[in-house]
């Protein structure tokens, strides 16, 4: 009579409950996407906020650390999120609470650009932005956690992909109306606080669809850990893998490209005129190409691994920074934001699903943190050190300093990071 630990008859039920409620965490997984990302997107696109924050300060500096706050919300945050699930065998509650936490601050924005005279706008929309970025850190580790539980390995790829492809053409369809209608026309007395009020009701919508997922009891967890217990836990993670480590500084590097992102869009005011609509069709072309690639990334990373999908899409998002050198029409631009928004979906969905592939499954939501913190740190000071270069140099020299930081992530993927599929798990 074959035996079977009550470990593995747990692993095998889990497995079986997965498989049974697939189709239903999917259809949550893409409404979720349609819906909680499309309205995050309008946030986070190179366009809207940093063309808002520009009309509100006049400078770059500001501009610059503006975001660079935001950024510094993500940083240690991750790592919060991972204390409060990695003890839990299941995690779809909190991630909700935090969800709606997250959905609240982008209320705030539209409330802030309703009702605040100009002195007190700038530094609420400034807290505002910060408390975003704060829950966006523990959101992120949490939802990628969420995800890791109810897809499978083989599938996480067509999924997120088809999830972000759904995301991207609903944003795209969105972000033509914020800009053409509801920023040109002024909607509601104040075209960019109904952009945020907007944002909010379609995020809201995502949370409540995400409601609806089938989550298993996780096989095993990491003892219940405060922050400071899970932040000294990170060198021993690291030790334990290098392979690991090498992945954490090479994203790292790579992600430097959040260096320039505040300021596309500011270089393209020099060169052109900047009103709604131009803003509507730049944001849309970013979201659409982004959309469409994310699927195809998504089908080359379930055959050939998230390592390849990595260096491809990080070559072309460097390139895409050497055209921009050269841009000054629209169609120009236009060029650059297709060039730029194929990979920027890819990396970031490669990066994030690779680290699901290192190490044990208990340990995801401490690998998530570290690596997203690292990430978000970079986010964090690149907008900083991005601005100070445009004030004290010139636009060029921010895109070349990005171009060469980039290439230094390029090389760590191809010369030091394996595919971690090769690999036998620790």
């Amino acid at each position: 009579m074959d035996y079977q630990s009550d470990e593995d008859k747990s692993k095998t039920s889990g497995r079986r409950f997965i498989q049974g409620n697939l189709r239903t965490n999917v259809i949550v997984q893409l409404g979720h996407g349609a819906f909680g990302q499309t309205g995050f997107r309008l946030i986070a696109a190179p366009t809207f906020i940093p063309a808002y924050l520009f009309s509100l300060t006049g400078s770059d500096v500001l501009v610059g650390l503006t975001r660079a706050f935001q950024a510094f919300g993500t940083v240690l945050s991750p790592f919060i999120g991972a204390s409060l699930i990695g003890h839990r065998k299941k995690i779809l509650g909190i991630t909700v609470v935090v969800s709606v936490l997250m959905r609240l601050q982008v209320f705030g924005l539209a409330l802030a650009g309703f009702f605040l005279g100009q002195q007190a706008l700038i530094p609420a929309t400034i807290v505002l932005l910060t408390l975003i970025g704060f829950f966006q850190g523990m959101s992120q580790v949490q939802m990628q956690s969420l995800r890791a539980k109810v897809i499978p390995t083989d599938k996480r790829g067509i999924v997120t992909g088809a999830r972000n492809s759904i995301a991207g053409i609903c944003s795209a369809i969105v972000s033509y109306i914020a800009g053409a209608f509801v920023l040109q026309q002024n909607l509601l007395g104040n075209g960019y606080a109904s952009i945020f009020l907007m944002a909010f009701v379609i995020a809201s919508i995502g949370v409540l669809v995400l409601c609806f997922t089938k989550e298993p009891r996780a096989d095993s967890v990491r003892i219940k850990e405060s922050f400071p217990d899970t932040l000294r836990s990170i060198p021993d993670l690291i030790r334990q893998d290098p392979a690991f480590g090498r992945f954490f500084i090479a994203r790292a590097f790579g992600s430097f490209g959040r260096m320039a992102l505040p300021f596309y869009v500011l270089y393209a005011g020099m060169r052109m005129e900047l009103d709604g609509l131009t803003l509507g069709v730049l944001t849309t072309v970013w979201m659409i190409t982004s959309s469409t690639a994310n699927l195809f990334w998504g089908l080359i990373a379930d055959r050939k691994g998230y390592r390849l999908v990595m260096i491809i899409t990080l070559a072309i998002w460097t390139l895409s920074h050497i055209q921009l050198l050269y841009v000054d029409t629209l169609n120009g631009m236009i060029v650059f934001f297709v060039l730029m928004g194929i990979p920027s979906g890819g990396f970031n969905q490669s990066g994030q699903n690779m680290v699901l592939e290192f190490g044990k499954n208990q340990d995801i939501p401490l690998r998530l943190a570290a690596s997203g913190s690292a990430v978000n740190l970079i986010g964090a000071i690149g907008p900083l050190i991005g601005g100070a270069i445009a004030a004290l140099y010139s636009y060029e020299i921010l895109f070349v300093t990005t171009i060469v930081l980039q290439g230094i992530g390029l090389i760590g993927l191809i010369k030091y990071v394996p595919e971690p599929r090769l690999r036998v798990n620790l």
